[in-house]
């Protein structure tokens, strides 16, 4: 090499040169080349985007910025006013009397869509129930504002890095089931807590770019990766949920959210009144409530289900559709026990979400323990392997 990177081959030149060391140097430009293009191939491989729908049956969205670039449905750029109030109509969106049936908002910072902050691009469009609001950005950039929402950056490193590979790792396999719908995942329980960029922070940075393209596999294939916040002392098997059994969530012993009990107990007061109310709501039909009492439990320690006692005699329901009828917020796992006062019902539990997979109130402790993200999520999910999204592309 000279000094300005290339080689020369004039004969004068190459003449007091050892044939032997221009083939070294061949052989080095040569492996650099390649390091080069590998390189490309990685970064193409880790390319992903992923879609996320933030705002859903909006009857109106406000949407701000610096520097905004808008486009219509034809891809059009468009001069707008900011911040601008986008309306529903039955056919299109209305803003600034104008009519469209799609916007695109992007920006080199943030997209504000109703006063919070979004990386890459927002997507309004018409449903028929009002708008719906798209936010499709880098995976690697949603990651990082996932975490604070899910679990605490500020938790030990390790089970930072599990939650940003066991997160990227459900968001692949969404992705995957969902690539020919509107969006990938939702921004709620129902998928993934997200709130855009308005709580990231260097911590969560730091584990989505320590653990880059890394997911969880069973075969080879990206596993379901299911998780919740507490177990309150074991998983969850993935069959007495939803009624499939995944080999790899079986369910565990789990002591280690038990460590730390404002994770894990819970307890809740509710008229009787109140929870017939919200079971009617729920599409249960029942009449004259006046006892809750608890069913059968299943191997793991969970009710499988609820006796309801009503002035026309007794009925059942699953334990997960009494939860999910109540409120998650208010029954938070199905591991519980009741006690009847009068006309007003205690329930007193452990253990907050379905319970399958991660534990993430687990995987703390585990960290504190000593454990690595890799070790921690072995655990979880017995038979899987942590392997690079390159690897098995």
């Amino acid at each position: 090499m000279t000094q300005y990177g290339f080689i020369c081959f004039y004969r004068q030149v190459l003449q007091p040169l050892d044939l032997t060391r221009i083939l070294i140097l061949l052989v080095l430009a040569t492996t650099v080349f390649q390091w080069s293009a590998l390189d490309r191939i990685k970064a193409a491989t880790l390319d992903e985007t992923i879609r996320v729908a933030i705002v859903k049956s909006a009857a109106e969205v406000t949407v701000s910025g610096d520097g905004l670039l808008v486009t219509n449905e034809a891809g059009s750029p468009l001069v707008m006013s900011f911040p601008a109030k986008v309306k529903f109509l039955k056919n299109g969106l209305l803003v600034e009397g104008r009519r469209f049936q799609r916007l695109s908002f992007s920006a080199s910072s943030a997209v504000y869509v109703n006063n919070k902050p979004y990386r890459g691009l927002a997507e309004l469009s018409v449903t028929d129930k009002g708008i719906l609001v798209v936010n499709q950005l880098p995976l690697e950039e949603y990651l990082v504002g996932l975490i604070n929402c899910e679990i605490s950056s500020a938790w030990p490193i390790e089970a930072v890095k599990a939650q940003a590979i066991i997160a990227r790792t459900y968001a692949l396999n969404r992705k995957k089931s969902r690539m020919l719908s509107t969006y990938h995942l939702e921004s709620s329980v129902v998928d993934q807590v997200y709130e855009g960029s308005l709580i990231e922070d260097s911590r969560a940075r730091r584990a989505v770019s320590e653990t880059e393209g890394e997911v969880l596999t069973y075969g080879g294939v990206i596993i379901q990766a299911f998780y919740h916040s507490s177990c309150g002392g074991r998983t969850e098997s993935s069959e007495n949920i939803w009624g499939i059994s995944i080999p790899y969530l079986k369910g565990v012993e789990c002591q280690y959210c038990q460590t730390s009990p404002a994770g894990t107990a819970w307890a809740c007061k509710l008229f009787l009144k109140e929870i017939e109310e919200r079971l009617l709501l729920a599409g249960h039909k029942v009449s004259g409530l006046s006892e809750i009492k608890p069913g059968a439990v299943n191997s793991r320690g969970r009710l499988k289900q609820v006796i309801l006692m009503t002035s026309h005699g007794s009925s059942t329901i699953s334990g997960e559709q009494f939860r999910k009828a109540i409120g998650y917020s208010s029954i938070k796992s199905t591991r519980f026990v009741v006690n009847n006062s009068n006309n007003e019902i205690s329930f007193s539990g452990s253990g907050n979400g379905h319970g399958v997979g991660l534990c993430q109130w687990g995987a703390k402790q585990r960290a504190l323990d000593g454990f690595g993200c890799g070790e921690i999520l072995s655990y979880y999910y017995p038979g899987t392997q942590l392997k690079k999204l390159s690897d098995i592309r």
